[in-house]
């Protein structure tokens, strides 16, 4: 076996996937491979049922850097694998949009909207694995212990593994909420210090799971408190029961999920190619489902007669965000000149292929506060020379920051970036594109290194306070999620009356002032908000693409073999 890259197995003359390598009884999964721990081949054991038989393998490019979604800053950990380890109180319908019950039964506003009481579902069991069994079901102790920990400086698990919570932080959540208050076994009580008409939306998002406060417990008294975020516990339909860096994640059945046994066996997400690799594997078979391909594979799928495709449209934005904190982006005037040289109908064309429409705004045109009198930047190179002439700016040399993965809103970023740099050239403006991982770019963004960072977002809310806070506010410098470094404290005080207020048209109104404070500072460029796009293998079934984010993959069965997983 020496020689081989460790993600792979050399079997019979053939090179296959370290996830497809024999690992055991497959109903006795084995301890994970922890983030930091060397990742080896799996050794040879009695084969385990084919995943085409037992389950089915998803793949998607990104990086895994906690398996606790509080502490994740989006991602593959937000957009595929929360779902199917955790649950949260709600949930939003992915046709509706409407927020749906899922550990809360039910909930009420109290104090006019600044208390908030859940009544929580009985039977619901937590996932037993190698690290922890445990010895009830959920209740009230693990929600108060689950939201205590992120708003509650002074809670014991507030400061494991770093203390920070990058969606929540960039909401200023800690002081809005006032207290988690345990009412009996089965009613919390959140009580905020001001109403808030965003609130529960940011309840329903795959960043608010609900943990096991027993097994926070059982971790304190070993002193090993640090494994609640690598080994996980939850009440989703699928535990943890492999992970390779950079290669694989494998997810085994939680036969005791409380909506019932899922249909497949085992999940395994592939997250060890991109590009062009990805497509060949779903050709080939070696992948179920492709997410996020690019729009330019498109017509090689259509014509495949062995694959199927999902399209929606996306709660998305893709954006070009301007380093406001240091010259020359500390002048809206050449923020505009960029923007004015930026060719957006080709970047349609090249990138999109049809699957997108140019952005006129941070939010997209599907979100209820969307200002339909946004006007998208015009493309006029003439226009963008004399706005650097008045600003007194020439020959430029920037740094463009590009993430290296696909993703939902933008399925070729480094082709993008080309585009942009062959864009700027035309106004004498010298760009060098800095590819970097997530996490590198997560640690480098608060400081000057960067000028320019071609990024966006994705969110499972229909608020519009899920674009506004973590993008734009001062407080999503301090949680690394404003990458423009922008405050403007006009800006801010209208989030938060957009907030507080539960009249709808007067939230509307308040936004709709926010954008127009956006367009005419401009520290991001919007760009594109593009639909959603899975493609799948003809006899996957059962598979759910939301706008809002992935959903749990409890429904999805393999046609041909569903009698084979009973």
């Amino acid at each position: 076996m020496r020689g081989l890259k460790i993600g792979a197995l050399l079997c019979a003359g053939f090179l296959i996937p370290a996830w497809a390598a024999p690992t055991g009884k497959l109903e006795t999964p084995p301890l994970i491979t922890t983030p930091e721990a060397t990742p080896a081949v799996v050794p040879s054991t009695p084969a385990q049922p084919d995943i085409r038989q037992s389950g089915f393998v998803y793949c998607v490019s990104g990086v895994v850097d906690s398996f606790n979604p509080q502490i994740a800053n989006g991602g593959v950990m937000i957009d595929t694998i929360a779902a199917q380890l955790y649950d949260r109180l709600l949930d939003v319908d992915p046709y509706s949009y409407r927020l749906i019950p899922e550990l809360a039964e039910r909930w009420e506003s109290l104090n006019n909207g600044a208390t908030y009481r859940f009544h929580l579902r009985k039977g619901v069991s937590f996932q037993t694995t190698e690290w922890f069994t445990p010895t009830r079901t959920m209740n009230a102790d693990d929600v108060v212990f689950s939201f205590s920990r992120i708003f509650n400086a002074e809670a014991p698990y507030h400061m494991v593994n770093g203390g920070h919570y990058p969606y929540f932080d960039s909401m200023q959540f800690s002081d809005s909420v006032k207290s988690i208050r345990k009412v009996n076994d089965y009613t919390v009580d959140i009580e905020l210090h001001n109403a808030d008409a965003s609130f529960l939306w940011h309840l329903a998002t795959h960043y608010a799971p609900v943990l096991s406060a027993e097994y926070a417990n059982n971790l304190t008294r070993t002193g090993m408190q640090e494994r609640i975020d690598r080994q996980p516990v939850g009440t989703g339909p699928f535990l943890l029961n492999e992970y390779h860096p950079g290669q694989f994640v494998r997810l085994y059945r939680n036969k005791g999920y409380w909506r019932g046994s899922p249909k497949m066996q085992q999940v395994v997400i592939d997250l060890g190619a991109g590009g062009t690799g990805r497509l060949s594997k779903l050709l080939t078979g070696e992948c179920d489902v492709l997410a996020y391909p690019a729009a330019s594979q498109l017509s090689i799928l259509r014509d495949d007669p062995r694959l199927r495709i999902s399209l929606r449209t996306g709660m998305n934005v893709a954006y070009l965000a301007f380093n406001t904190g240091k010259a020359p982006f500390n002048d809206r005037r050449v923020r505009h000149a960029i923007a004015l040289a930026i060719n957006n109908p080709r970047l349609m064309q090249s990138i999109y292929y049809g699957t997108a429409e140019t952005a006129s705004s941070i939010l997209p045109r599907t979100s209820w506060a969307y200002d339909n009198e946004s006007e998208i930047t015009e493309y006029n190179v003439e226009k963008s020379k004399q706005l650097l002439k008045e600003a007194g700016v020439n020959n430029l040399r920037l740094h463009l920051w590009v993430p290296t993965a696909s993703q939902a809103y933008n399925p070729s970023p480094l082709k993008m970036a080309e585009l942009l740099q062959a864009d700027l050239a035309k106004v004498n403006i010298k760009v060098t594109i800095v590819p970097v991982d997530g996490r590198f770019q997560e640690l480098r963004l608060s400081d000057d290194a960067h000028d320019l960072t071609l990024t966006g977002w994705a969110t499972d809310s229909n608020d519009p306070d899920s674009f506004f806070r973590p993008l734009l506010s001062c407080a999503g410098i301090d949680s690394q999620t404003n990458y423009a470094l922008w405050c403007n404290q006009e800006f801010d005080q209208l989030l938060s009356k957009g907030v507080t207020s539960q009249d709808l048209s007067m939230r509307i109104e308040t936004y709709t002032k926010a954008q127009k404070i956006l367009a005419e500072e401009l520290p991001v460029l919007p760009l594109a908000s593009s639909l959603r796009i899975q493609a799948y293998r003809y006899d996957i079934k059962g598979l759910v693409l939301s706008p809002l984010g992935n959903v749990s993959f409890a429904g999805v069965y393999r046609e041909k073999s569903e009698t084979n997983n009973k």
